[in-house]
């Protein structure tokens, strides 16, 4: 008998043409699924640049920024600046650096780093979403992640996921996680290695990446490991992520311990305290329910009739999907084959929600910023659960689900392309910043939202620093600050900018304070809404110290 290959060919027999062709059809195919995820990342970006610049930049993104500047000039650790709660160091800083290197110190540099994240955020959602799949379920799975997050609603949506740094940037990285867990098709004993230094990676940057990442994977690892009756050798996989988290912990403390050692950045302490129980039920959970309409895009709530709420209330079809995504996946949850993905994204759902809605920091529905991780992981996992669910149906039904799902991709899309007219807007402070440039009187101070943004938009040629007021007296602000800025032998001020603010963004008017503290000034401007006081001294030598 003549020996045949597996493909039932002779040694020496050339392939049968249509094995042939197949494989040579195969690196058309990639090049052209490469070329479309190319293109769609372009698209996205280019969507999500004209977004951003809808939104007017303010001194939360100017102090990254101007932080991300001082890395370009050599301060890698960013010695003297104290930062918020939030040091954003090794997630939005490294890409402030990339655009300012490129574009130089600007707004536009705010603009095109939050466009850039929230396009990343987009892609790994989908490729997360993708997993292993091939072919149409894999279209399938990238299209619905994609879908849910197309089209972030105008103003506040826009404002909370493609503005200035915020904790949607931190879903890259955990995203990133996921896709590692996500992508192999048995365990790999590199996996946990490479997901605890990415989790250390996104703690560095952001504390939220403990509750959204490292709780979750732990808690999943250990309930898989607790209901698995073999032995420990063959749990060893999930033993070695939850390890690995919990070095990523370690390892983001000695981080943050060498670089306070080196004489690097200073960060503020996370103020969060427990919510009484009456106000996490009366207060906190109804804000919270307001929270998850905004981050798909479907708060309607007090908008007047029109087309953009015809749109906005479109997007509820987004927040049916990813609620059904996570009751399917909350009922598989105790299913010894359940999915380890989908658990981690359900558990980092509701972890990071219910962290949320306990504190104090439910204030309005714009700390809906601090739950932002959840739209990218329910889309994700909405995806995942409900996509291979579809091609399962009766070819009947299918083609409806298709249909409806087509209209209202088609719906979202028409909703991008009317948020899209909307004008770009101006920084705020932009017409102080414009009368500062035409009347150079030196460096000077004001309140937190006058300050930064200034600076930024002048780029740094007029300084306005951040102060606030203690008792009677104006000392320097506590957070978002460098120390150079109010030492008297390194800097200077001139004046005092007194402006009594715009909605959502608090003014600077205690003259009583100013007088108190640096006494009648030798002149007196006014400038639309805003009042400038200018000395004939270093203003700084009258500043209490930092405290």
């Amino acid at each position: 008998m003549t020996a045949t290959d597996t493909a039932g060919r002779r040694p020496g027999q050339a392939p049968a043409d249509g094995a042939g062709a197949a494989r040579g059809r195969r690196p058309a195919r990639r090049l052209l699924v490469g070329g479309a995820w190319t293109v769609g990342v372009l698209a996205a970006f280019a969507c999500y640049l004209r977004l951003a610049s809808s939104r007017a930049v303010n001194s939360d993104g100017a102090a990254q920024a101007l932080q991300a500047w001082d890395m370009v000039h050599g301060n890698l650790l960013l010695h003297g600046w104290t930062t918020s709660d939030v040091s954003f160091y090794t997630t939005e800083l490294p890409q402030y650096m990339l655009v300012e290197i490129v574009r130089g110190l600007n707004q536009n540099a705010v603009h095109v780093a939050a466009a850039m994240t929230y396009t990343l955020v987009v892609l790994f959602a989908a490729l997360v979403a993708k997993g292993t799949a091939t072919g149409r379920e894999a279209v399938a799975r990238a299209a619905v992640a994609v879908g849910i997050m197309l089209a972030p609603q105008l103003d506040s949506g826009t404002n909370v996921l493609i503005s200035s740094p915020d904790h949607i940037g931190t879903s890259v990285p955990l995203l990133g996680v996921w896709l590692v867990i996500a992508s192999v098709r048995q365990p790999r004993w590199w996996v946990p290695a490479v997901v605890s230094l990415v989790l250390a990676w996104a703690l560095v940057a952001d504390s939220i990446a403990l509750l959204a990442g490292v709780v979750p994977l732990i808690a999943v690892c250990a309930f898989r490991v607790l209901r698995d009756r073999r032995p420990i050798a063959a749990r060893w996989y999930e033993l070695a992520l939850a390890g690995g988290a919990l070095v990523a912990v370690a390892v983001a403390q000695l981080a943050a311990h060498v670089i306070g050692a080196l004489g690097g950045y200073t960060v503020r302490p996370l103020g969060t305290q427990l919510a009484p129980l009456g106000e996490i039920f009366g207060h906190n959970l109804p804000i919270a329910a307001q929270c998850l309409l905004l981050l798909p895009g479907a708060d309607f709530i007090g908008l007047s009739a029109g087309a953009s709420t015809f749109f906005v209330g479109l997007h509820l079809a987004g927040v049916a999907l990813a609620a059904a995504g996570i009751a399917v996946a909350a009922w598989q949850f105790r299913r010894r084959d359940a999915d380890l993905v989908n658990q981690v994204l359900l558990a980092g759902i509701v972890v990071n929600f219910v962290g949320f809605i306990v504190t104090t920091r439910v204030y309005n529905v714009a700390a809906a910023r601090e739950i932002a991780p959840l739209l990218p992981f329910a889309a994700a996992l909405a995806a995942r659960e409900l996509a291979p669910r579809l091609g399962r149906l009766a070819p009947q039904l299918r083609r409806a689900a298709l249909t409806a799902l087509g209209l209202i991709a088609a719906g979202y899309l028409a909703g991008l392309g009317l948020e899209l007219t909307t004008p770009p807007a101006p920084p705020q402070d932009a017409s102080l910043t414009s009368w500062l440039a035409a009347h150079p009187i030196g460096t000077g101070l004001s309140g937190y939202w006058q300050a930064s943004v200034v600076t930024l938009t002048s780029g740094e040629r007029d300084a306005v620093r951040p102060v606030i007021i203690s008792g009677d007296r104006i000392v320097p602000a506590k957070t978002e600050i460098k120390a150079d800025w109010f030492d008297p032998a390194r800097s200077s001020a001139d004046f005092v900018v007194l402006f009594p603010g715009i909605s959502g963004y608090p003014g600077f008017t205690d003259r009583r304070a100013v007088l108190a503290t640096f006494g009648k000034p030798a002149r007196t401007y006014h400038v639309g809404a805003y009042t400038i006081l200018w000395w004939h001294k270093n203003l700084l030598a009258d500043l209490r110290a930092p405290h």
